[in-house]
């Protein structure tokens, strides 16, 4: 088997041989954008007559930036974070993975499959993910999470080569 691959790599014209990558340029969302993310998204939900936690995470689900309205039960800033982890890390707003709550993921520490969770997302690139807890309903965290992501992707399209 050592033989055949090595006949077929000495075959292969050295173009069709790529060369190995040596480094790789990742999109990083900024603080001030993390920080303009989560401030618009508490807006939205402050003009709903709601405070929450929101949680804005990097592209890894590590989190950049936390706020809680000073009513927002203290629970929502871990659920919040939860949200945004899971969305940053499936790539899809929460609200769209409710399928998977009985699945074993389910199970993995720090994922929720519940809605109010969405990637921040420009030029086909994820820069992170934003998740919002304490409104009435999942559908209203996500509402708020959304305006939060739209606040920014906009600016970050703009910036893409």
């Amino acid at each position: 088997m050592r033989r055949l691959l090595a006949a077929v790599a000495a075959a292969a014209p050295i173009s069709a041989i790529a060369a190995p990558t040596l480094a790789v340029h990742v999109e990083r969302l900024s603080l001030q954008g993390a920080l303009r993310a989560a401030r618009a998204a508490i807006a939205a939900c402050d003009d709903l007559g709601l405070q929450v936690a929101v949680t804005v995470v990097d592209r890894d689900g590590q989190p950049q930036v936390m706020l809680r309205d000073v009513l927002a039960p203290p629970l929502s800033a871990r659920v919040s974070r939860a949200k945004a982890y899971t969305a940053a890390s499936f790539d899809a707003s929460t609200s769209r993975l409710l399928a998977r709550a009985g699945s074993p993921l389910a199970h993995m520490p720090g994922v929720l499959f519940e809605a109010g969770g969405v990637p921040i997302e420009a030029a086909g690139s994820l820069f992170g993910a934003i998740g919002v807890s304490g409104a009435p309903s999942g559908a209203t965290d996500e509402r708020c999470a959304r305006a939060g992501a739209l606040a920014i992707e906009g600016e970050l399209e703009m910036m893409q080569p």
